[in-house]
């Protein structure tokens, strides 16, 4: 599975993207923004789910997880497309890699955009 659909937005693996949630504490509600690439989607229908992983300080892996049918979920934004250069389903490898290596994926994705128009 390579396109989940969030409301409007459509977003594929390897597409960086801004998850904004609404968070509940106390009597509160707050959103917090989670920025990064899509490295998998799993499931059909309600239980659809997609990850998501961005590089933190110290250059430690963050990796969350979103039920695409959360009523805590307010907004995904794609912030660049990198489904074009995505040749596997599930980007686990990337786990291993530097951000110059992951580069690649964007890199390849503007390259068969390119071809493509031209």
């Amino acid at each position: 599975m390579l396109k989940a659909k969030h409301k409007d937005t459509e977003f594929g693996v390897g597409d960086q993207i801004r998850v904004i949630q609404k968070i509940d504490e106390g009597g509160k509600t707050r959103t917090q923004t989670f920025e990064g690439m899509v490295i998998g989607i799993k499931g059909r229908g309600a239980g659809k789910t997609f990850t998501v992983r961005r590089i933190g300080t110290a250059q430690i892996g963050i990796e969350k997880i979103y039920p695409l049918s959360s009523p805590t979920l307010e907004k995904i934004e794609v912030l660049r497309r990198g489904l074009p250069g995505v040749r596997r389903a599930k980007l686990y490898y990337t786990r291993g890699k530097s951000r110059k290596e992951i580069e690649k994926i964007f890199t390849r994705a503007t390259k068969r955009i390119k071809t493509k128009t031209s």
